[in-house]
């Protein structure tokens, strides 16, 4: 199976991803919380960001975050439908993921210009994510499908293609390290670094404690390979 041309994700995104190798997953109730949390999470290291559509504050967070921390790679998740993938292009975000692979919201984001990564969990969803043009996949829900052992199976087959991923969903501190040593993994995505409690409750101390956790064993893995 030959890959088509098309590329679902820009390369400079990529790059940028890769350099981050941690995507703090946020569930943001108030738009009022994107300032000090987006600092929080920037003073521990951590500068790449996946606000999912599951509240209705996202989108006004991401245009405050877009505005006011530009550094910020700014993405989303849950994108669901083709209005959600034009209401997070119209914000400028930098990227977008979903938990399936549906080519209809793929092919959506790549004629709008927005750099996509759609979940997968088996090798026909790794297909269907090829054919419409993706090398940067979604590995979700990574824990209770078999994480790497699983993913390491599953990817076998379609490696020489040079696909990355993207494991969310049961990922932890205990666990971070079993994926971030596989160079199958881009960067790991993870609600536990910015809890939703710690969020609602501006333990902003507390978050950029977790982001320097995260981010010290990323340096010490990347110096080990």
């Amino acid at each position: 199976m030959q890959p088509i041309a098309q590329q679902a994700m820009k390369p400079e995104l990529i790059k940028k991803i890769d350099e981050a190798g941690i995507i703090a997953v946020l569930i943001i109730d108030e738009a009022k919380h994107a300032i000090p949390l987006a600092k929080a999470l920037l003073k521990g290291g951590i500068d790449a960001i996946e606000l999912t559509l599951r509240t209705p504050a996202a989108i006004e967070a991401a245009k405050i975050i877009k505005k006011e921390v530009p550094e910020m790679t700014l993405g989303f998740g849950t994108v669901l439908t083709v209005d959600q993938v034009t209401a997070v292009v119209d914000v400028g975000a930098d990227f977008a993921v979903s938990p399936g692979c549906n080519p209809k919201i793929i092919a959506a984001a790549f004629k709008q210009g927005l750099s996509f990564a759609p979940g997968i969990m088996t090798p026909t969803d790794i297909e269907i994510a090829v054919e419409q043009g993706c090398r940067v996949l979604k590995f979700f829900p990574a824990e209770t499908s078999g994480g790497m052992e699983h993913l390491e199976s599953m990817s076998a087959p379609y490696n020489y293609l040079g696909l990355k991923f993207i494991p969310l969903g049961g990922c932890s501190m205990e666990n971070a390290g079993s994926y971030l040593r596989s160079n199958l993994i881009t960067a790991i995505g993870g609600t536990w670094v910015a809890k939703r409690p710690l969020i609602q409750s501006e333990n902003w101390d507390a978050i950029t404690k977790n982001a320097e956790q995260i981010r010290t064993l990323i340096q010490q893995i990347r110096k080990e390979k």
